[in-house]
């Protein structure tokens, strides 16, 4: 067993007749007994990369975010203002658990937000019943990819170069407790998700 090992994102593709072939996918799925579930900070491409893991393991994809919203009836930035961040994380452990507890859990790639795995009891629930991913980035890229989008609660009215370098130290003793780490500064998506199945193909 492979424990806190990293993989590049940027590393080649494996190409036909390697092990990461659309044979050697499915063989890699067929071993996987459990729900993949990717965790970093905000702007490290958990949504994206998530997508294109489903899609080479031929699984399903939900994103925590999204999850909360549609139940909620409400974006994530108005859950922040009206009842504070609290609140929204107990939501979103009850959305984790659900998403980890349903039939056929095996065969779902699961996104969270940046906060998810720093809370005691989303993070037990997720090492125990499913594999954890940690997504990780430097601070450069974090900030170029977060100042795409403005939906972002905890960056309002602030430096985001200040709040995620914060963020990021705080939250890196929780993320190094996922027993595999990829790095997804560099190379695309599809290089990001095959360094994920390199991860869980060496960990299993």
């Amino acid at each position: 067993m492979v424990v806190g090992q990293t993989f590049a994102g940027s590393s080649e593709p494996r190409r036909t007749g390697h092990p990461y072939d659309a044979a050697g996918i499915a063989t890699l799925a067929q071993r996987i007994d459990r729900p993949i579930v990717l965790v970093g900070m905000m702007g490290v491409g958990k949504s994206t990369v998530g997508r294109r893991l489903a899609t080479l393991l031929h699984a399903d994809f939900a994103d925590v975010d999204e999850e909360i919203e549609s139940a909620a009836q409400m974006g994530i930035p108005e859950i922040f203002e009206s009842y504070g961040e609290p609140y929204f994380r107990d939501g979103e452990r009850r959305v984790i658990a659900r998403l980890l507890g349903r039939e056929h859990a095996a065969r779902i790639v699961i996104a969270t937000g940046g906060g998810a795995f720093c809370n005691d009891e989303t993070r037990t629930l997720i090492l125990e019943h499913a594999i954890a991913v940690w997504l990780d980035s430097d601070l450069d890229t974090l900030v170029a990819r977060v100042s795409r989008r403005s939906n972002r609660p905890l960056l309002k009215d602030k430096d985001p170069v200040q709040v995620l370098a914060t963020l990021r130290a705080e939250r890196e003793g929780a993320y190094s407790q996922a027993p595999i780490r990829v790095e997804s500064s560099a190379g695309s998506h599809q290089q990001t998700a095959l360094s994920i199945l390199a991860g869980i193909d060496a960990w299993l």
